[in-house]
């Protein structure tokens, strides 16, 4: 039986979910059916990563970036196409906005066969101004028409996908986000991760691992330290990532005297060590589809304080498995992360109880591999 050629577009390999998730799928997928293609950024931290990967053909685009650029995007929607055609791709699987809209158009136009995406959170939302948002609405409507299935990682996002009236309910199809749980049970410990870090064995230690974005809300985050470091002296605070707002961090954490109680580790290959080293993880992001970061804390048995956006709820029970708070909604996320702070009981209630809801089987990343590839054959009528 012939291999299938599929091609992989995501907008930049950064240090996200999305990109995780995508390298994770390439990773697992049988070589014996499928010859893989991933289009992507001319840079990426992640970039490494792929090209250790077995087996897939790179292409690193020059056109391809993040905001919009009209030049470039139909410059890239030219070498998409071109892409397509000179390989004879059978399936195009589009990750990301960017990727997700011009992929599509493109696989469109070169008549692929096939033509999926997988919506890592929608490109709109509620803090777009309205035109911005009604114009992505547009776009993902538009992409839908042509789209043979849309892989959403959680119910929240179809809904939401369906409210707008992006698809029909029959070309939804929910595949969770895996994740490696014996990669959070790392073989450094809780105190040499600590050391590591320049901690001590007594401090308090929450942290957040998110790109320094709006989106993140990552200045929530020193908001809400300055409130917490009042009442809990020893407490230090913990930042992995980087990224547009990395300057006005700095600034805040100046401005709040803050600069002695954080540690900003920048992006770091090593999440799970420094997971260890915390005894609760933040999640302050405005909106989001699914965010991997969070099943990467549970895994790692550290208890979250998160807000309530996204399918976040649909991982975590408030009150039971961790605490959700509405997003933006500061003296409430700092009252939950200063109650867990001086409630270890209470941290160990969570961390049993979430450790046993992110080991359930629709998190495994075999699983993730294993319905996808179900998809493709079964979209592709198997040659």
């Amino acid at each position: 039986m012939p291999r299938i050629n599929i091609l992989y577009l995501i907008t930049k390999l950064e240090l996200g979910g999305a990109q995780k998730q995508l390298l994770s799928l390439i990773a697992n997928l049988d070589r014996d059916r499928f010859n893989i293609f991933l289009f992507t950024a001319k840079d990426g931290l992640l970039i490494e990563e792929a090209l250790r990967i077995k087996g897939p053909v790179l292409k690193r685009s020059k056109f391809l970036c993040g905001p919009v650029n009209f030049l470039k995007d139909i410059l890239v929607f030219f070498e998409i196409y071109g892409f397509i055609k000179k390989n004879r791709i059978l399936i195009v699987h589009t990750h990301s906005s960017k990727a997700g809209i011009v992929g599509r158009f493109a696989a469109k136009a070169a008549n692929a066969a096939v033509i999926i995406h997988t919506v890592h959170g929608w490109s709109f939302h509620d803090y777009q101004p309205r035109m911005v948002k009604n114009f992505y609405i547009f776009l993902e409507k538009i992409c839908a028409k042509f789209s043979n299935k849309i892989i959403v990682v959680s119910k929240h996002d179809k809904e939401k996908g369906l409210k707008n009236l992006v698809g029909s309910e029959g070309q939804y199809i929910i595949i969770r986000y895996g994740i490696n749980i014996k990669e959070f049970k790392p073989d450094i410990g809780r105190i040499s991760a600590r050391r590591a870090l320049g901690l001590n064995e007594t401090d308090l230690v929450a942290g957040t691992v998110a790109c320094f974005k709006p989106q993140k809300s990552p200045l929530d985050f020193i908001n809400i330290a300055a409130g917490i470091k009042k009442d809990l002296p020893n407490i230090k605070f913990i930042m992995v990532g980087d990224g547009l707002l990395h300057k006005d961090a700095l600034l805040l954490l100046k401005k709040l005297n803050l600069e002695r109680e954080f540690i900003l580790t920048g992006w770091r290959h090593d999440v799970a060590s420094i997971l260890s080293a915390l005894d609760v993880f933040v999640l302050t992001s405005l909106w989001e589809g699914l965010p991997i970061a969070v099943l990467e804390a549970m895994a790692a048995r550290i208890p979250v304080v998160a807000t309530d956006t996204g399918g976040i709820r649909e991982v975590i029970e408030n009150g039971r498995t961790g605490y959700l708070v509405a997003p933006a909604d500061k003296p409430a996320l700092q009252n939950r992360i200063k109650e867990l702070l001086s409630n270890k009981a209470r941290r160990d209630e969570f961390i049993k109880l979430a450790e046993k809801r992110v080991n359930a089987e629709e998190f495994l990343i075999s699983k993730m591999a294993k319905d996808t590839q179900e998809l493709y054959l079964n979209l592709s009528g198997g040659a």
